[in-house]
């Protein structure tokens, strides 16, 4: 990676760990920021979280644990109450360079599209339904809820996007990085209680 990218990366996790954007926002606006033309290349999303665990190792290394480990009690919370849908964690939260920012991402796999929809209804749960991009780059729908979290003081976006029972299959391959890109139930927990007794 050449040194602007690495430059624009190093933009694009500041404005990922204090204002919270998602990677793609935060490079277009580093590149913004930074005065370059739109056609600029881009890094890639390894690079930015390279960068965004750096700026943290930096700046956050002794209020970010903390808040990764509410941000990941209040996923797991939710990945409980949701278990019939086979939920599964991914983003910031499961990879570990989530803060306070961010939000808590959980994919749904349903034979029922509707089903987990249903459910939010039947328990009187507010949230707002919207079409985001999935993990193939196809259009997903998300229902997203606004969860307070005890631990942090405030309320966490919760984003739970809803797809096919047969999606699983592939939700599970490994990503560039050789790492599991999500985490269901089980593995979720054992991260909750690793940092307890940590």
């Amino acid at each position: 990676m050449d040194t602007l990218q690495s430059e624009i990366a190093a933009a694009a996790a500041r404005l990922v760990v204090e204002e919270g954007l998602e990677y793609g926002p935060a490079k277009r606006r580093a590149v913004k920021q930074m005065g370059l033309g739109a056609r600029t290349a881009l890094p890639d999303n390894d690079a930015v979280e390279d960068a965004v665990r750096e700026y943290i190792g930096l700046f956050c290394a002794d209020t970010q644990p903390a808040e990764l480990a509410a941000l990941r009690r209040l996923a797991l919370t939710w990945m409980e109450r949701l278990a019939e849908f086979r939920p599964y964690l991914g983003g910031a939260v499961w990879h570990g360079t989530a803060t306070r920012l961010s939000d808590i991402y959980l994919q749904l796999f349903c034979d029922d599209p509707k089903s987990a929809e249903i459910a939010l209804i039947e328990h009187q749960v507010d949230y707002t339904p919207r079409t985001v991009t999935g993990f193939h780059g196809e259009s997903v729908e998300a229902l997203s809820i606004s969860s307070m979290s005890r631990e942090l003081g405030e309320p966490v976006g919760v984003h739970l996007l809803v797809y096919d029972h047969d999606d699983l299959r592939g939700a599970l391959k490994p990503d560039t990085k050789g790492r599991t890109p999500r985490g269901d139930l089980a593995a979720v927990r054992a991260l909750v209680e690793e940092s307890e007794h940590g």
